[in-house]
């Protein structure tokens, strides 16, 4: 299949989209935000049903509590803020409230990562993953465009328990037309044999660009698209490096403690293979345009191939 990754769409749009969807099928959703609806693009589900939805101003602890009471009484949750506060500053009162108790709280935090831009390192949150994978209870997911958004928010909604799922500023380019929920399996979207990459939110359209140039090189390589980090689909991980003997992985996170430290993990404990992570560097974020991050961070299509050589070197 051939994915071009030339259109453009937003992910948050597609998130407050299938929340009003969601609304109107549903009496139990009410959606929480802290002053940012306009932003999380919850401002939709708040227009047409004001009497579910809850603005509590900027106070993004308060804002998991008020969700964790909320879930208590037999509602279904979903909580919104800009990643750096909702995963960062009210931690504790997810950990301790939220999943803890398993409760229904669906956690969609937006603004992730570096591009977010020129905001700074104030609000580039690239320890997210890592912060809510550690937390026992809670699902883990990033949608890699705003078709599996939309598919990710509805199977979160159907869930029952907390799940953190993980939105961007900027716009992501449509990988999928149509899109099945797997159910946290592995989605295999080129087949290959010399090296696998793994990948996840915004990386992936990173990573079948690198394959396209991966291949004009005479290397043969798998891309797959890991939406959920936790619980990892471990199976396919070790069956890719039984495959092709060389993994890298892609994300716009720390390769401390997110898709490269949780792929780390399953390789070395299964089936150990050369790795190489293509990710943020044990660094804080710093303003700019995001074009200029992802290159200043080494987090582009040509990181990958690079990425992607070395892990053949080592490999052979």
């Amino acid at each position: 299949m051939n994915y071009s990754c030339d259109v453009y769409e937003d992910t948050r749009k597609a998130y407050g989209e299938t929340l009003v969807q969601l609304g109107e099928e549903r009496d139990d959703i009410v959606v929480l935000d802290a002053d940012l609806s306009s932003s999380t693009q919850t401002h939709m589900f708040a227009k047409k049903f004001p009497h579910r939805f809850f603005n509590v101003g900027v106070a993004e602890q308060n804002l998991m509590g008020m969700s964790a009471g909320l879930a208590l009484s037999g509602k279904t949750v979903f909580a919104s803020a800009f990643a750096m506060f909702g995963a960062g500053r009210a931690w504790e009162q997810i950990r301790n409230t939220i999943a803890y108790d398993r409760l229904n709280v669906k956690i969609v935090l937006t603004h992730a990562g570096i591009t977010v831009g020129k905001d700074g390192a104030s609000h580039q949150i690239i320890e997210d993953l890592a912060l809510m994978r550690v937390i026992p209870n809670m699902k883990v997911q990033v949608p890699a465009d705003a078709t599996e958004t939309r598919a990710l928010v509805r199977a979160a909604a159907a869930y029952d328990g907390p799940v953190y799922i993980r939105l961007t500023r900027e716009k992501s380019p449509k990988i999928f037309d149509a899109y099945d929920y797997p159910d946290g399996r592995a989605i295999t979207l080129i087949e290959g044999a010399d090296v696998s990459i793994l990948a996840c939110g915004y990386m992936l359209a990173e990573a079948i660009i690198a394959a396209a140039e991966l291949k004009k090189q005479g290397i043969s390589a798998s891309i797959l698209n890991i939406n959920t980090i936790k619980p990892l689909d471990a199976y396919s991980i070790v069956s890719e490096a039984k495959k092709t003997g060389a993994i890298v992985t892609a994300e716009e996170h720390s390769i401390i403690g997110g898709l490269g430290g949780a792929v780390s993990e399953v390789l070395c404990e299964n089936y150990p293979v050369p790795l190489m992570k293509v990710g943020i560097k044990d660094l804080f974020g710093k303003s700019g345009s995001s074009k200029d991050l992802m290159n200043k961070f080494e987090i582009t299509s040509e990181n990958i191939v690079d990425a992607a050589k070395k892990a053949i070197k080592a490999k052979n």
